[in-house]
């Protein structure tokens, strides 16, 4: 009697064994998982700077304010009959 329960327990455990671990197993799908949630916060993450970089694009290509503040911060230029002031910032 104590024969035929082994072999089932061993058949039940041989049944297992794909279900956790093997290929297509729920420890793959746990870890497919994962990473299908860190690609997802990573392409939020891109679709933000994307929407950013679009609205900055639009703004060059229709205005000259966009231009022009970008070269008085970055480049320094000013207007004729101006003066530049730069003032140290205390870290």
């Amino acid at each position: 009697m104590r024969w035929p329960v082994l072999i089932l327990a061993l058949l039940v455990l041989a049944l297992q064994y794909p279900l956790w671990v093997g290929k297509g197993g729920w420890l793959r799908v746990w870890d497919v998982e994962k990473q299908l949630t860190a690609q997802k916060d990573a392409n939020r993450k891109l679709e933000q700077r994307n929407t950013g970089l679009e609205a900055e694009v639009r703004d060059l290509k229709t205005g000259y304010e966009a231009v022009e503040e970008r070269a008085r911060f970055e480049l320094g230029l000013t207007k004729p009959d101006e003066i530049f002031v730069q003032t140290p910032q205390q870290k």
